[in-house]
C-alpha cells in the first residue's frame, strides 16, 4: 500500500516484549492481537482517523488509505495472515495502542514491510508503548527478510516524524498532491 496510516504513536515474534514503569509499577507489554482485543482496537483506529482527518492531508490519506471492507472484518482477517503482523501495546493488560505492519513483494523479488497502521493513545504516549509495539513490527520484519520497513507521515505531524526518526527511520520520498476540484 503506497500510502498507509500514518503512526500517531509516542516519542516479529510470536512473543511478546514488556517493561515496567518504575514510577506506577505499571507493566508495558507488547503482543500479538487477538480477537478479544477488537473492541478496544477498534475504538482506537476511530480515534486515529478522526485525529489524521483534521491535518493537512489527513482527509485524502484516511479516505485513500482506509481499509474498504468493515473495519472489524479486516482486522479479523489480519489476525490469520501469514503477510502481516497485528500486535498491540498494553499497560496492565489494557489495550492502548496498536501497530500492523504488512509485508509488500517488491519486482525484484525482495520484500519490503510497510506499517500500515500505528497509534497510541494520547495519556499513554511517551512512555515507550510505540517502541515496544514498532519493535515488534522490525523483528517481524528482520525475521522475513524484508530489505527495510517503510511508514508515513502527515506534512506538519512533527510528533510522528520524531518518532520514526529517533527509531531510525529517515524520509525517502515525498508525495505532491495537487486537487482539482474544490472541497
Amino acid at each position: 500500500m503506497e500510502s498507509p496510516l500514518e503512526s500517531v504513536g509516542s516519542a516479529g515474534s510470536a512473543g511478546s516484549a514488556e517493561s515496567v514503569t518504575s514510577a506506577s509499577a505499571s507493566i508495558e507489554a507488547c503482543r500479538p492481537a487477538a480477537h478479544d482485543d477488537l473492541a478496544g482496537v477498534l475504538t482506537l483506529a476511530r480515534a486515529l482517523h478522526a485525529e489524521l482527518r483534521t491535518m493537512k492531508g489527513g482527509e485524502l490519506l484516511v479516505t485513500r488509505a482506509t481499509r474498504p471492507e468493515a473495519l472489524e472484518s479486516a482486522y479479523v482477517a489480519l489476525l490469520a495472515r501469514d503477510d502481516a503482523r497485528f500486535v498491540v501495546g498494553t499497560i496492565d493488560e489494557v489495550v492502548v495502542g496498536f501497530g500492523i505492519v504488512e509485508l509488500e513483494t517488491l519486482v525484484d523479488g525482495t520484500t519490503l514491510g510497510v506499517v500500515t497502521e500505528l497509534v497510541v493513545e494520547l495519556p499513554a504516549r511517551g512512555i515507550g508503548i510505540g517502541e515496544l509495539i514498532l519493535d515488534d513490527l522490525l523483528r517481524f520484519c528482520t525475521g522475513h527478510d524484508c530489505v527495510g520497513i517503510d511508514a508515513s507521515a502527515l506534512p506538519g505531524h512533527r510528533a510522528t516524524k520524531n518518532f520514526f526518526e529517533q527509531q531510525g527511520f529517515t524520509a525517502r520520498a515525498l508525495i505532491m498532491h495537487r486537487p482539482l476540484a474544490a472541497p
